[in-house]
C-alpha cells in the first residue's frame, strides 16, 4: 500500500466515488422522512394515559436510543430474516431506511414532544371550548404552534443523520463510502478515496449547518418578539 499522496489516484477515484453521491443523498432523505413520520407515532403513543403502556413505550424508545445504530442495521439486515413467522429478508436500502429511520425517530419524537409541551395551556382549553374534534384540535391549534419552534432542532438531526448514513455501507448500500472502500480494495489505495468522501461530506453538510444556524437565529428572534408583544398586550389589558 502506497502511503504517499497521489493526485493521479485522486483524479481517477473522484468520479468513481461521486457515483455513489445520489444513493447517499437519497438514503438520507428517505431515512429522514421516515423518522419525521414515525416520530409522531412515538409522540402520540407516549400520550396514551394508560401508565403501564406508557412505561413500555418509554422503555422501547430508551432501548433504541441506547443501542448503536450499526447494531440495529445488522439486526434488521442479517437477523430479522431468521425470526420465525414474522421475519423476512429485506434489501440493503430498505434495511437502512428502517434501521436509521427508527433510530432517529426516537429523538425526533422527543423534539415533537417538547414542542407540544410548549404550547400554552390556554390553547388546549380554547380548542375544547370551541368544540373542536380531536383532529381539528391537533391540526388547527396544537401542531401549527408546536412544530415551528422545533424546526431548527429537526434540521440539526437531518445533518446528524446525513453523517450517520455511511453506516449503511456495512450492509451493502452503494453510497460514497462503499464506492471509496471498493476503489481502495481494488487499487490498494485508501487515502485518496476516503479523503474524497470527507470532502464531499464537508461540501454538503457545512453549508447546511450554516443555514440551520441562521434559521435558528431567525426563529428565536421571531418568538422573542412574539413573547414581547404578548406581554405588552397582557399588560395593556390589565
Amino acid at each position: 500500500m502506497n502511503g504517499n499522496w497521489s493526485w493521479d489516484t485522486f483524479s481517477e477515484a473522484f468520479p468513481i466515488v461521486l457515483e455513489g453521491i445520489w444513493i447517499t443523498i437519497g438514503l438520507t432523505i428517505a431515512c429522514y422522512l421516515f423518522a419525521l413520520i414515525f416520530g409522531f407515532v412515538w409522540t402520540f403513543l407516549r400520550r396514551v394515559p394508560f401508565k403501564p403502556f406508557n412505561w413500555v413505550v418509554t422503555w422501547v424508545m430508551e432501548f433504541i436510543r441506547s443501542t448503536p445504530p450499526l447494531v440495529q442495521l445488522f439486526f434488521i439486515f442479517y437477523a430479522w430474516p431468521m425470526v420465525p413467522v414474522v421475519g423476512m429478508a429485506l434489501d440493503p436500502f430498505t434495511s437502512a431506511v428502517l434501521g436509521l429511520g427508527i433510530h432517529f425517530s426516537t429523538y425526533i419524537g422527543e423534539v415533537y414532544r417538547s414542542g407540544i409541551d410548549g404550547v400554552d395551556k390556554g390553547q388546549w382549553e380554547a380548542s375544547t371550548a370551541l368544540n373542536f374534534s380531536t383532529r381539528q384540535k391537533w391540526m388547527k391549534i396544537i401542531l401549527p404552534q408546536a412544530i415551528p419552534p422545533t424546526i431548527p432542532m429537526l434540521g440539526n438531526y437531518l445533518i446528524i443523520m446525513f453523517k450517520e448514513v455511511p453506516l449503511a455501507s456495512t450492509i451493502g448500500v452503494v453510497g460514497i463510502l462503499h464506492m471509496a472502500n471498493s476503489y481502495g480494495a481494488q487499487h490498494w489505495a485508501y487515502l485518496e478515496p476516503l479523503t474524497i468522501v470527507a470532502i464531499l461530506f464537508l461540501i454538503l453538510s457545512y453549508p447546511s449547518a450554516i443555514l440551520i444556524k441562521k434559521l435558528e437565529i431567525k426563529m428565536n428572534t421571531r418568538f422573542d418578539k412574539k413573547a414581547v408583544l404578548n406581554g405588552s398586550s397582557k399588560g395593556a389589558v390589565s
